[in-house]
């Protein structure tokens, strides 16, 4: 009797044993899962942070005197008397990627984001090589009223945002602008809503500047690794949370 007492006793504790081990099993499993789920696919790159340029310099040109951070903003205010623009550039070039950032336009402000921005004296603004996405202030900015294509999320003269997503100016509105090589797709997302998709090379994208004011323009959206900018349009405008993600 004893000794049935002890086998039944010892397959208890053989029972107990192997569940323990299925629960910690069990448990890894489930650990090194969730480890994969929040493990980011891709790195964000933080272009501004509040705290410095170190990331920017100015468009063929020295250190910015028109750019200053203000809580832990960027903020563009010209100069009563300039002899030129003061755009500002990334250290970095790139070709693939998503890029998020917070702008605000003054009353009546321009400005814009443009990519694939190629740095040479012979060309004394951004905007002769990189396309643009356009920032503006669509309530009282003459640009706006001169089509579809110049509203704030346009592509520049060739890809038309809609009305009424756009905060009045003043107000803070996001960015995420996609432009992917690999897919030959970008888009820009505003304020949460994709507001413009459109190819970013070959015959779709040609005859879109074909039918643009850079249809003449020998050097514009020539190549695809470039710098990425933000304009001095002679108005206030101010940037803030800018980062990047390569694809």
């Amino acid at each position: 009797m004893k000794k049935i007492t002890l086998s039944l006793g010892l397959a208890i504790a053989l029972f107990a044993s192997c569940k323990e081990q299925t629960k910690n099993a069990e448990n890894e499993t489930v650990a090194v899962s969730e480890t994969e789920e929040t493990q980011p696919q891709e790195e964000w790159t933080i272009l501004f942070d509040g705290s410095n340029l170190d990331n920017w310099h100015v468009y063929n040109g020295a250190e910015p005197t028109q750019w200053k951070i203000e809580d832990e903003a960027l903020v563009f205010t010209p100069a009563e008397k300039r002899d030129g623009t003061e755009n500002l550039v990334t250290d970095s070039t790139y070709t693939s990627f998503v890029l998020s950032l917070d702008w605000k336009i003054s009353e009546g402000g321009n400005s814009g984001i443009l990519w694939g921005v190629q740095e040479d004296p012979k060309f004394n603004e951004p905007y002769y090589t990189g396309a643009e996405i356009q920032v503006l202030d669509d309530e009282r900015h003459p640009d706006a009223k001169a089509g579809t294509t110049h509203r704030s999320g346009a592509l520049y003269d060739m890809i038309a945002a809609p009305e009424g997503v756009v905060k009045s100016a003043g107000e803070w509105n996001t960015y995420e602008i996609t432009i992917d090589h690999n897919t030959n797709k970008g888009s820009v997302v505003m304020n949460g809503q994709e507001v413009i998709t459109f190819p970013v090379s070959g015959e779709e994208w040609d005859a879109m500047v074909a039918k643009s004011k850079f249809a003449d323009w020998e050097a514009f959206a020539k190549v695809k690794t470039g710098k990425i900018a933000l304009q001095d349009h002679g108005n206030q405008v101010s940037y803030r949370n800018i980062k990047i993600k390569q694809l």
